[in-house]
C-alpha cells in the first residue's frame, strides 16, 4: 500500500511542474515580442513629444512677444463715432497678435447703435483690421405692440439708435417692419406722378392701411380686397385727383379709397368746424 502511494505521488508530480512551466512560458511570451514592446514605447513617446510641444507653443504664444499696436478701421464710419471705436477697441481686445479672440471682438463691435455687422481680421505683424457696416435709416418705427419708436434700415430690420434725420413715420404689429417697408416703396412709385410721397404708413392689427402724404393729406385706403387691390384703387385716385382738384377748388384732409368704384374726399374745413364744435 506504501508503495502503491509513492507512485501515485510520484506520477502526479510532472504534471504540477508541466502547468507551472505551460504558464510560465505563456507570461514569458509576452516580453518576448520586441516589435510590439517598441510600438508601445514609440506611441508613448509621440503622445508625450506633442504634449510638450503644445504646452510650449501655448507658453510661448502667451508671452508678450507679439503685442497688437494698432486697429485700422477699412471702411469710414459715417454714424459711429471716433470715441465710440476707442472705447470698444480699449475694452474688447486682450491678449496678442495670437491670441486675441477675433469673435468676441466682433460681437463687442456690433453692440453699438449704428453697427449693423462687423469683421475683424489679423494682419501680420501687430494690426487688426476692422471693417463696418453700418444701418441705413430709411424711416422710424413705432410697434403697435408695444408703442416705443425705434428705426427701420433698408433692410426692413428694427434697431435702436437715436437719430434727428427728416424720414418717414411707420407703424405697425411687430415683426411687420420690413412688409411695411416694401409697401411703402410701392406706394411711393404710384403717387410719383402727383409729385407728392408718403410721409406716414400705418398698418392696423386689422392690415387696414392708411397714408399721410407730404401736404398733410390723410388717405385711407383700407384692408386689401381681391375685386379692387390697393395698389388699383390708389392708382385710379392718382389718374383722377388732378381733375378732381380743380373741380373742389378747396384743401382736401382726407381721401377715403375703400371703396371699390371710387373715393370720398373730406374738406380741411370741415373737420376744422368739427374740431371747433
Amino acid at each position: 500500500m506504501a508503495e502503491l502511494a509513492r507512485r501515485r505521488l510520484a506520477s502526479s508530480q510532472p504534471g504540477r511542474e508541466g502547468g507551472r512551466g505551460g504558464r510560465a512560458r505563456e507570461s514569458e511570451g509576452l516580453w518576448n515580442r520586441p516589435a510590439l514592446l517598441n510600438l508601445a514605447a514609440d506611441l508613448l513617446m509621440l503622445f508625450a513629444a506633442l504634449g510638450l510641444t503644445w504646452v510650449a507653443v501655448s507658453w510661448f504664444l502667451a508671452r508678450p512677444f507679439f503685442p497688437l499696436r494698432e486697429v485700422v478701421l477699412l471702411s469710414p464710419p459715417a454714424q459711429v463715432t471716433t470715441a465710440q471705436l476707442e472705447y470698444v477697441a480699449r475694452s474688447a481686445i486682450r491678449g496678442n497678435f495670437f491670441t486675441v479672440d477675433l469673435d468676441r471682438v466682433r460681437a463687442d463691435f456690433e453692440k453699438l447703435p449704428w453697427v449693423r455687422r462687423a469683421e475683424v481680421r489679423r494682419r501680420w505683424p501687430d494690426v487688426l483690421e476692422l471693417r463696418l457696416q453700418e444701418h441705413q435709416a430709411a424711416a422710424y418705427w413705432t410697434s403697435g405692440d408695444e408703442g416705443d419708436t425705434h428705426l427701420v434700415n433698408r433692410q426692413g430690420e428694427v434697431f435702436v439708435a437715436a437719430s434727428n434725420a427728416r424720414l418717414p413715420s411707420f407703424s405697425g404689429p411687430q415683426g411687420s417692419a420690413a412688409y411695411v417697408l416694401a409697401r411703402y416703396e410701392r406706394f411711393s412709385r404710384l403717387l410719383a406722378p402727383l409729385g407728392r410721397k408718403p410721409v406716414g404708413v400705418v398698418l392696423s392689427a386689422r392690415e387696414a392701411w392708411q397714408l399721410r402724404l407730404d401736404d398733410d393729406m390723410v388717405i385711407v385706403l383700407g384692408r386689401e380686397q381681391d375685386k379692387a387691390p390697393l395698389d388699383e384703387r390708389l392708382a385710379r385716385f392718382v389718374a383722377a385727383w388732378p381733375q378732381a382738384q380743380e373741380g373742389i377748388g378747396v384743401q382736401v384732409a382726407v381721401a377715403d379709397l375703400r371703396y371699390p368704384s371710387g373715393f370720398a374726399l373730406t374738406p380741411a374745413d370741415t373737420l376744422a368746424m368739427k374740431g371747433k364744435k
